[in-house]
């Protein structure tokens, strides 16, 4: 998810993209109202947004609905997972699937997934454990922007081909990080891509399917 921070236990270069944190590792628990549903879930030191909902995430579903008709959704870059269990919670029979590089992210992520009992339809997993061949009617995401300008379009352009015909993927990214260039970008790069809105910063982008999967 795309936030710059750490959680000040941490080394001042270990941030949340990290894979194993060295941070200590204390649990955290957030209650959220998302799309009308309450939420009790737990963060932890290490991971994006301990403690809080993020700004950009909050935005995202206030400025969204919850998806329709869609069998498979991918959380791309999940956290403690707030995003996929959002819409594992609204959108009946959806199987999630949520990836992350940090694994005490995904760890957090089955937890929250099985004390909402949507285990049987959440699944986190690392990048290099979901199927080569799945695809996804939707994906949804508080990207990594922090990773860098050339990891964010390698990682946009690895997981944007996942996505089925007439599948569409659902970004929020904030104005001063490079929405607007962002926008741009994955337009040349044959992902027609529109402002869905613009709040406290940031951007809710929808990115289509287009020429680039050929």
């Amino acid at each position: 998810m795309g936030d710059p921070r750490t959680d000040g236990t941490a080394p001042a270069d270990e941030h949340y993209f990290t894979a194993d944190p060295t941070a200590p590792f204390t649990r955290q628990p957030v209650e959220v109202e998302v799309w009308g549903r309450d939420l009790r879930l737990v963060t932890g030191s290490g991971v994006f947004a301990r403690g809080r909902l993020d700004v950009g995430t909050a935005v995202l579903f206030r400025e969204t609905d919850p998806p329709q008709d869609v069998r498979r959704v991918l959380d791309l870059g999940c956290g403690y997972g707030v995003i996929g269990l959002a819409v594992a919670a609204s959108v009946e029979g959806v199987e999630v699937t949520a990836v992350d590089v940090n694994e005490r992210a995904l760890l957090l992520a089955r937890e929250n997934a099985a004390a909402l009992g949507l285990e049987a339809r959440f699944t986190a997993r690392t990048p290099d454990a979901v199927d080569p061949d799945a695809e996804f009617d939707e994906i949804w995401s508080n990207p990594p922007i922090r990773i860098g300008k050339a990891a964010l379009h390698e990682l946009l352009l690895t997981w944007l081909p996942r996505l089925a015909p007439g599948g569409r993927a659902v970004l929020v990214v904030g104005r001063n990080l490079g929405a607007d260039s962002l926008q741009r970008w994955l337009g040349e790069q044959g992902w027609p891509t529109t402002r869905l809105a613009s709040a406290k910063g940031f951007r809710v982008l929808e990115v289509r399917r287009g020429d680039a999967t050929g």
